[in-house]
């Protein structure tokens, strides 16, 4: 909703200025130019960047348009479903957590948070690294070793996805320059047409102009930029469960081991002590 609020002002706040200075809109409709600018973003995109960019591109751009899941009560949800596991882990010992590890779609447990059980990267790295804990990892520094490494390498993947459209925000005003540096052309073949028909199509020309550097700091620099930001926000879910499980493999209690995880979020999405106190608390007792 902010990117559709934020994308209505810009275009209201730069056609209405230019109409209220007298300009006709309708002049600003050139859709070659449209075509010039967009479909040469488009192709130097697909030629630039592998599949698997191209596949998650739509949906950085719906990330954008919807908002992250970096919401307290995202936080919340899995500070409690951390607090479940590691209860039971206190309770019955690491190997109990196999069971459900190995089919956590099967395991009510993970499925009182519908929320994080459909979040593929953090399911996947936190069931991986408890799976390790079950089958005998005892060093946290080892431990810690890999989740940084993987982390690092997840950021770095989603970080590819930005670069390339902030990449393509960089490029569409030189694209706009082509598509009026070829406007002009059309208007030198037709230089012996009257003023007036000379005055359009060297207006028409520099349209092009006009939407490479509003397309690219309107909109598609904006939207790289959210992306980018998102994905910082994504990032906090994995460094989360790393400070719980480290908590845990050092000895402290599930209490304590959240308390550390809800640590390293930020100010204005991470729960209080009081409200995660609220939600264990209120938590079916695991079986």
């Amino acid at each position: 909703m902010p990117l559709i609020i934020g994308a209505i002002i810009v275009i209201v706040c730069t056609l209405g200025g230019y109409a209220a200075l007298g300009g006709k809109v309708a002049v600003l409709w050139q859709p070659f130019e449209v075509v010039i600018i967009c479909g040469a973003a488009l192709g130097g995109y697909i030629i630039a960047n592998p599949t698997n960019v191209l596949r998650r591109t739509l949906g950085a751009v719906r990330m954008a348009m919807r908002g992250s899941s970096a919401r307290k009560q995202t936080y919340l949800d899995l500070l409690s479903l951390l607090y479940q596991l590691l209860k039971l882990a206190k309770q019955k010992g690491n190997l109990a957590l196999e069971t459900h590890i190995e089919a956590p779609v099967d395991s009510q447990l993970f499925q009182q948070f519908p929320t994080i059980a459909k979040n593929a990267v953090m399911m996947t790295f936190l069931c991986d690294h408890l799976r390790l804990i079950t089958m005998g990892s005892e060093d946290p520094h080892e431990m810690e070793a890999l989740m940084d490494e993987e982390i690092e390498t997840v950021s770095h993947e989603n970080q590819k996805v930005a670069g390339a459209l902030q990449t393509v925000a960089d490029g569409l005003p030189a694209l706009g320059i082509v598509a009026a540096v070829l406007g002009v052309i059309k208007t030198m073949g037709a230089i012996s047409e009257p003023p007036e028909v000379l005055g359009k199509l060297i207006g028409g020309a520099l349209v092009g102009t006009f939407l490479g550097v509003w397309l690219s700091y309107g909109f598609v620099g904006p939207i790289a930029s959210k992306a980018k930001q998102m994905y910082e926000d994504e990032d906090k879910f994995l460094h989360c469960i790393k400070s719980a499980l480290l908590a845990h493999m050092n000895g402290a209690a599930p209490t304590v081991s959240v308390e550390f995880a809800r640590k390293v979020l930020y100010r204005d999405q991470r729960p209080s002590f009081y409200e995660v106190e609220d939600a264990v608390g209120a938590l079916p007792p695991v079986a």
